[in-house]
């Protein structure tokens, strides 16, 4: 099924490309594939409250075990926000794992016991790629609210200035925000997080004034997921190779 999804959007893209549109069988294909995307993967992805509620909305992703991985900006310091994770309006109270930064690892892992969570999300695993995100992969990013297909871009396209934010896809204003899961979707495995947005500068001289523009969303990539997670954790029970 992976690898008729990357066939199906190959023949999209080069549909047009050449400036014709894609046959309707083509079409369909690819709708059936992110329809299966859909039913495979929207569970996994849930919101992170603070406490207070937030004025934004924070994503996370359930890998298993009562485990939730989510960007450590959206649960901020957790021994003051006091984060919870919301599963179709339901909040359940959590303990922090571990804790990253927005400055060294944008990720934070908290946990929930598992006697309190739904049981169609208890039976369920997600698995850690394991493979270095590769120009023009075809994605999904998830969240509750949806999935939303895009597209790996080339760390050539990043201001250089913020390379160091190498791992991005191109699709700014439909994927999913912070917290949020890209997943590969051949091995539908969780490629990465979502971490922050990557603007460039722009100074038009018809306003004459500086504005930023969008260009791509960095995510924290599979590799270091699997680093940040605990030895017990980060081996054979949430990894997969490619």
């Amino acid at each position: 099924m992976g690898r008729l999804l990357h066939l199906s959007r190959a023949l999209v893209l080069a549909a047009l490309g050449l400036g014709f549109a894609p046959a309707p069988a083509t079409v369909q294909l690819a709708q059936d594939s992110l329809q299966f995307a859909e039913e495979t993967l929207l569970p996994y992805a849930v919101n992170i409250h603070r406490t207070p509620t937030q004025t934004w909305t924070g994503y996370g992703i359930y890998l298993g075990k009562g485990l939730f991985i989510t960007a450590a900006h959206v649960v901020g310091r957790g021994w003051l926000t006091w984060p919870k994770v919301v599963i179709a309006g339901v909040e359940y109270p959590t303990e922090i794992v571990k804790e990253g930064s927005l400055e060294s690892t944008d990720l934070t892992l908290l946990s929930v016991d598992e006697k309190l969570l739904p049981m169609r999300l208890r039976l369920r695993q997600m698995e850690v790629c394991r493979h270095q995100p590769v120009t023009g992969e075809p994605v999904v990013t998830v969240v509750p609210e949806g999935v939303v297909p895009s597209r790996v871009i080339s760390p050539e396209r990043i201001p250089i200035s913020l390379r160091r934010f190498s791992t991005a896809i191109e699709d700014v204003a439909r994927t999913g925000n912070s917290g949020s899961g890209v997943f590969d979707m051949q091995q539908r495995c969780l490629l990465g997080i979502m971490s922050r947005k990557i603007t460039q500068p722009r100074s038009p001289l018809s306003m004459g004034k500086n504005y930023n523009r969008d260009v791509a969303k960095y995510f924290v990539p599979a590799r270091e997921i699997a680093a940040f997670l605990p030895s017990d954790l980060s081996s054979q029970d949430l990894t997969r190779d490619k």
